[in-house]
């Protein structure tokens, strides 16, 4: 069973030369942490039209991706420990090849979801000083993902990860990448993302005017911040 090897939340501070509000630099805390709906008590968010919000309340890496990450772009301060990619929970065990859409977690007394995976934008190219690394993280397929809360209460280092339920657990996190990503145009693949109740709007609105308009939308904005 996957246990919590960190926690971590942060304050909103400037980030690169634009100085833009963010609250990707993340620090672990020790304790409990009490986990409302829409995150943990002392975290920040600098964007809260993109970051953040109920179906964002909690992002989780896996720690066994640094190696990937220090093996590609060499070594960078920010890998030296868990936080580089503005995670709240960092462990070992689950990736996205075994999370799927929809899975319910025990964590301590809060009771989390998964939601969706995370969508890489061009803050990571200035927190790893890597001009496309918000595109490399999104080539691989190691995002992340987030949780909705369902139940609030204290989480700590150490709680384990406790599945109680799997919702759809054909939609791992790396088949919903694969179709927003990848296979782009896979009509069957976006017909059944859009029909996925459990996923936030926002990304079966994806599937739903892919299949409308047969094109794949510009993520030049996201992943470039131009």
């Amino acid at each position: 069973m996957t246990t919590i090897d960190q926690i971590l939340t942060g304050k909103v501070a400037p980030l690169c030369l634009k100085a833009v509000p963010s609250g990707i630099d993340k620090y672990p805390v020790t304790g409990r942490v009490f986990l409302g709906r829409e995150g943990l008590t002392g975290d920040a968010q600098g964007d809260r039209k993109h970051h953040g919000g109920p179906d964002k309340a909690l992002h989780h890496y896996a720690f066994e991706h640094y190696a990937h990450w220090i093996d590609v772009i060499g070594p960078r301060d920010v890998l030296v420990r868990p936080g580089a990619f503005g995670e709240n929970l960092s462990t070992r065990g689950l990736t996205e090849n075994e999370a799927a859409i929809g899975d319910i977690f025990r964590i301590g007394q809060a009771v989390v979801q998964v939601s969706q995976g995370r969508q890489p934008c061009w803050k990571l190219n200035a927190r790893f000083d890597v001009p496309d690394m918000a595109l490399q993280v999104q080539r691989t397929g190691l995002t992340g993902w987030y949780y909705r809360v369902i139940e609030e209460g204290f989480i700590e280092v150490g709680d384990a990860l406790a599945l109680e339920d799997r919702v759809s657990p054909e939609w791992t996190i790396r088949r919903a990448w694969r179709t927003l990503y990848v296979d782009t145009m896979n009509l069957g693949e976006l017909a059944e993302m859009a029909s996925l109740a459990h996923l936030p709007d926002s990304w079966r609105g994806y599937a739903r005017k892919r299949l409308e308009t047969r094109q794949v939308e510009n993520w030049s904005r996201r992943l470039q911040g131009t």
